[in-house]
């Protein structure tokens, strides 16, 4: 649906020209076209200013984000190679979970093939930031439209860390509610799974937020001077080597970290923050080693 959008590109393994010529009637201005299988990959990249990677496996009941791990890494390794060698200055979009290990495996992929840009690698976080802010906005009966909570950590149960104390407008939140919105939002994604019960995991949700990224990403490359979202980017804010806080956007990618964020936080927050880090650089070690076909030891 964005005006910003001229052509739009899709690639599957199967099933991809019916979505295409359904999408096609749309009254957009955007071209649809459509491309299926691996000798077709490199043709759909060719010419692309943004590459966004949703593909895998969803969760069922009873699986975490990390039991996908073999098949996606799998599928993020070879879309990424097709990026490096079509359109190595894209910005690059990575939903596919697990997000923690495998925007790690996408950077290792570019940095082999020499051309790791890391201003246009994205781990895509949005849905953290938007469940956040309706939830929020639900407990405190807020206008949906003015609330605004920052998710930093990465995009997996613990590591999820929302900064309640950092949410605008300023709201009071008891200790209480901080740790259940905190845990809700952690665990969103296991509330849908559960409530598809074997059917998949969010799609609705993951695609509006999916779509507010990439829409900001467009604006950036627009020109637009005041595009700031959260999002899993290498990042030098921790000592951890990838990081999801809020980046100012721009014409290149990522034009700011902002550090103000991790300043003043809550002691519920700081101690949460210490407490994700070991499983976060876990997660992307597995990613690194992953491509780099290396043994992890414990």
């Amino acid at each position: 649906m964005s005006p910003l959008v001229s052509a739009l590109n899709l690639y599957d393994i199967a099933n991809v020209k019916g979505v295409a010529a359904d999408l096609s009637h749309c009254n957009t201005p955007s071209q649809v076209l459509d491309f299926t299988g691996a000798s077709e990959l490199g043709d759909c990249l060719k010419g692309a200013n943004v590459v966004v990677i949703p593909a895998g496996v969803p969760r069922k009941p009873g699986m975490t984000r990390d039991d996908l791990f073999n098949i996606n890494a799998n599928i993020v390794m070879t879309l990424v190679e097709a990026v490096a060698d079509n359109c190595p200055d894209a910005f690059i979009h990575i939903i596919s979970n697990p997000v923690n290990s495998t925007v790690p495996i996408a950077a290792e992929v570019l940095k082999q093939k020499g051309v790791y840009n890391p201003k246009k690698l994205f781990g895509v976080t949005t849905l953290d930031v938007v469940r956040a802010n309706t939830f929020v906005a639900q407990k405190k009966n807020l206008k949906l439209i003015d609330v605004d909570v920052p998710v930093i950590g990465g995009h997996a149960g613990i590591t999820i860390l929302p900064l309640l104390s950092k949410t605008k407008p300023t709201v009071r939140f008891t200790d209480e509610e901080v740790e259940q919105l905190t845990v809700r939002i952690q665990n969103a994604g296991t509330e849908v799974v559960e409530a598809k019960a074997g059917a998949g995991s969010a799609t609705l949700s993951m695609a509006y937020a999916a779509a507010r990224f990439v829409e900001s990403s467009l604006r950036a490359l627009d020109g637009d001077g005041d595009v700031y979202e959260c999002s899993f980017v290498q990042s030098d804010l921790t000592n951890l080597p990838f990081f999801a806080s809020r980046i100012k956007l721009g014409r290149n990618g990522v034009e700011a970290l902002i550090p103000s964020d991790l300043i003043g936080l809550s002691e519920y927050e700081d101690k949460t923050l210490e407490a994700l880090k070991p499983e976060l650089k876990a997660s992307i070690k597995k990613g690194i080693a992953f491509v780099q076909k290396q043994p992890v030891t414990a």
